[in-house]
């Protein structure tokens, strides 16, 4: 429409240039101001020679004759705010019920190609509540790359090397001599949670006393790393989390990949070895300090990071059009440092998005709940879903930012009330499910035409609930663009909340005595519950018929 009234702008003579500079069309932050403002008067302006409100009266000249428009002003340094006619409303209604899926999720991605990296907890213990908060936020950013038409693929990379697994497979031990009365000193930062006693008394079941002699911890370490990732993926399955793909840190290493990685910064001058450590050399790529990449000792080890950018290579090397990494704040650091040796190594950074996601905090009666991995003093993520669900849990885990810290209220999680916005969100689309229930019994039914309904007999309170639905497709371009997935729960939160209230009111009966109002009321209930469904459904919720 814009474009259509700059085109009329300078035939008439009013705007001169030939081109226009990139503008943005959004929701004005003072809902005072209209349904939408523009800013591409602000960036005309320099080429018009024109002071900008100058430039918006030309525009607003052109569109003001349109009955689309209930009103076109000029704001502030040059804004033009629309404030659009229900006749707008009424066929943006209209696209949708058409539209159907291709409204609602609208096809961003054809022919690209995603690649998704989230969770990824090293096999030494059960999954945590922040690590479900990882797996939430990964296996949403998936959901929404998918719905708007990308190919997605979900991976899983993990470290079976190293020094935790070492620990890992000394505990382990420890408890395996220990069940079987051998006194034995348990290491000091060994993990101390049931689990371990779990593996190490199937080991005795297995082998007997087979392995008392044997030290090399790998005997341990491996079948604790099998029974643990088994675990893992029961955890995935009840948080309805999946991965096509798993990449391991002694893989890279087997295939080359870490040494090739060390030969290439060797060739170029940015390693250093010092104290019987490789070290990279942090000032040539602009890093605070150098970093070790190879650890001092006769095994000479690689820390975690090395094989990481080794990963991170070979996901550059698959020819992804988008990279996208979870990652926990203790990651920064690390993260940066491997992007840096990218770069450094010629590879092009621009495909990989990174999400930092903060800690969770658990709490119960306004009292925090302690968790530590390595003594076992924790709420693992299985008993966090025995207690609120997959529903709860996953919606939660999503109604902040990634970067903000997150309160977990397990008081709240549980009540069955409106205060839990996962269930106010739910019973709104189970109130729609029994609007349709009740205009079936009562032989009420949509036409195939959305052109039959008569939407000008709806309200000005129900365009405003319509124009929230018209706003969908909008907050999934956003979620999808800018990363973001926290933005849908917020939307259906404030979609159910105004739906309530519309439906609250005694004199807002859907289904009443006059047909045609009937009618257009239940076309706007079923597209509020379209929205809804498609909103839960993309953050792995379900989206119940009957509460």
């Amino acid at each position: 429409m814009i474009g259509a009234a700059l085109a009329r702008a300078r035939l008439s003579g009013r705007i001169t240039g030939s081109s226009v500079a990139r503008f943005i069309i959004e929701l004005p932050k003072d809902p005072t101001h209209g349904d939408y403002a523009t800013n591409v008067a602000l960036v005309m302006a320099r080429d018009e020679g024109k002071p900008a409100r100058e430039v918006a009266a030309a525009i607003k000249n052109e569109l003001a004759a349109s009955d689309e428009f209930s009103e076109v002003n000029v704001g502030g340094p040059g804004f033009i705010n629309f404030r659009m006619a229900p006749k707008f409303w009424h066929g943006q209604l209209r696209s949708a019920a058409e539209g159907a899926q291709a409204f609602f999720l609208p096809k961003l991605g054809s022919g690209k190609r995603v690649q998704v990296e989230f969770l990824s907890a090293n096999p030494t213990g059960p999954l945590t509540v922040g690590h479900g908060r990882n797996a939430v936020l990964g296996d949403t950013i998936a959901r929404l790359y998918e719905a708007t038409g990308f190919e997605v693929t979900r991976e899983y990379y993990f470290n079976n090397g190293g020094r935790q697994m070492k620990v890992l497979g000394a505990s382990v031990r420890a408890r395996y001599l220990e069940a079987l009365g051998e006194k034995v000193e348990f290491p000091e930062d060994g993990y101390q949670g049931q689990y371990i006693r779990d593996i190490a008394a199937d080991l005795v079941n297995r082998h007997g006393r087979a392995l008392v002699a044997q030290t090399d911890l790998e005997t341990f370490r491996a079948p604790a790393e099998q029974v643990i990732f088994a675990d893992i993926h029961r955890t995935c399955e009840r948080l309805r989390v999946h991965f096509d793909v798993y990449t391991n840190e002694l893989d890279l290493i087997a295939q080359g990949k870490v040494a090739d990685v060390m030969a290439e910064l060797g060739r170029r001058d940015l390693l250093v070895e010092r104290d019987g450590a490789v070290w990279l050399r942090g000032e040539p790529l602009g890093l605070p300090k150098d970093e070790v990449l190879i650890r001092s000792g006769p095994e000479r080890e690689p820390t975690y990071r090395t094989p990481d950018i080794a990963y991170h290579i070979d996901k550059l090397k698959r020819g992804f059009d988008v990279i996208v990494g979870v990652f926990g704040a203790d990651h920064i650091a690390e993260h940066k440092t491997v992007l840096a040796v990218l770069k450094a190594l010629g590879h092009s950074t621009a495909a990989i998005k990174t999400v930092i996601y903060q800690f969770v905090t658990l709490t119960r009666g306004g009292q925090k709940v302690k968790m530590s991995t390595r003594k076992g003093e924790y709420i693992t993520l299985d008993q966090l879903l025995d207690e609120v669900g997959a529903d709860v849990a996953r919606f939660f885990f999503l109604m902040r930012k990634s970067d903000s810290h997150l309160d977990f209220d397990l008081e709240l999680a549980t009540r069955q009330a409106p205060e839990n916005p996962v269930f106010y969100v739910q019973y709104a689309h189970a109130r729609l499910a029994s609007v349709f229930r009740e205009a079936q019994k009562a032989g009420v039914a949509l036409p195939n035409d959305p052109a039959a309904i008569q939407l000008e007999l709806l309200s000005e309170e129900e365009i405003e609930l319509g124009k929230r639905i018209v706003r969908f497709p909008e907050v999934i371009v956003e979620c999808v663009e800018e990363i973001e997935p926290h933005r849908l729960p917020f939307y259906l939160i404030e979609l159910a909340g105004e739906f309530h209230r519309y439906y609250n009111k005694s004199t807002n009966r859907i289904i009443g005595t006059q047909i045609e109002l009937s009618l257009a009321r239940l076309f706007l209930a079923g597209l509020v519950k379209q929205a809804l469904k498609h909103g839960l459904t993309l953050l792995g919720v379900d989206a119940p018929e009957r509460m």
